[in-house]
Formats: structure tokens, C-alpha cells, sequence
């Protein structure tokens, strides 16, 4: 199938996408700093530079765009135009962040993954289901794990 806008135009509306700052970022980051956590941003001095770092709870959450890391929901299509160069993309991302887990891993952080799917779409989960796990993961001493859309368990490690 051939793309429906120009290469100058479907160029312009990639490059409008962020990887910093983004609407479930943000929506993540307003719900902990509501209930009164606080955290630091984009923890550059830590493998795959964390979307939130919690130092007092030695954690960080990772917000993931279901297309950019490849997840396996309803949000993710295979794109039909240049083929190879998104398989290769997106299975480097995947690789990318599989790294970053085992090192943040080893160095004693926990991870929570929070997929776009949980948070938007016909499988989004009620940000309170999402609230309450968020805060039952960052008390308790559970390792990595992740929220997901409504299809799949809410959270998991």
C-alpha cells in the first residue's frame, strides 16, 4: 500500500514526534506528583535514560509508545512502506531496551513499564486502576514490571 501524503509531509509529521515530554508522560508524571511523589526526569547518568527516576524508591518508570518499541497490541501495525528500515528500527529498539533492563538490573533499579496501550485507545485502563498499581509497585519490593492495555493483566513482572 502506498502512503497517502507526500514523503515531504509524512517527513514533517515525524519529526514532530517527541520522545521526551510526551501527553502519557506527562499525564503519568501530574498523577505521582499529585499524590505527592517526587522524582527526577530523564535520569541521563542511567542505562536507557529513564522517563521518571524515584531514587527514594530506587525505581524508574518507562512510558513506551506501543509503535516505537514494537509491543504486541492493538496500537501496533507493522508499517507497509519501506519494510526493512522499520523491521531493523524497531527490532533495535526492542534489543535497546532489553540492555537497559539487565543494567539497571544489575546496578539494583526497578523498572515499570507503562504502555502507551494502558493509557490510550479502546484498551486503555481507568487511570485510578493505573494510579493504584503504580503506588502498589513502588511499596512493595517486586522487580520489573509492566502496566499494559485492558486486554492483558494490569500489571505483571
Amino acid at each position: 500500500m502506498t502512503d497517502v501524503v507526500t514523503p515531504e509531509t509524512r517527513s514533517r509529521m515525524m519529526s514532530g514526534i517527541r520522545g521526551k515530554n510526551t501527553k502519557p508522560e506527562l499525564l503519568i508524571r501530574k498523577l505521582l506528583h499529585g499524590k505527592g511523589f517526587r522524582y527526577r526526569l530523564h535520569g541521563s547518568k542511567l542505562p536507557g535514560k529513564p522517563d521518571i527516576v524515584l531514587p527514594r524508591y530506587r525505581a524508574v518508570i518507562l512510558i513506551h509508545g506501543c509503535f516505537w518499541h514494537g509491543h504486541d497490541c492493538h496500537l501496533f501495525r507493522w508499517p507497509s512502506s519501506n519494510e526493512s528500515f522499520w523491521k531493523e528500527k524497531l527490532t533495535k529498539n526492542k534489543t535497546v531496551d532489553e540492555r537497559s533492563y539487565q543494567q539497571l538490573q544489575a546496578a539494583g533499579w526497578r523498572a515499570l513499564t507503562i504502555w502507551e496501550c494502558a493509557l490510550k485507545g479502546k484498551q486503555r485502563q481507568p487511570i485510578e486502576q493505573i494510579a493504584d498499581d503504580i503506588f502498589t509497585w513502588l511499596n512493595t519490593s517486586t522487580g520489573n514490571a509492566e502496566i499494559r492495555g485492558a486486554e492483558h493483566a494490569t500489571i505483571s513482572s
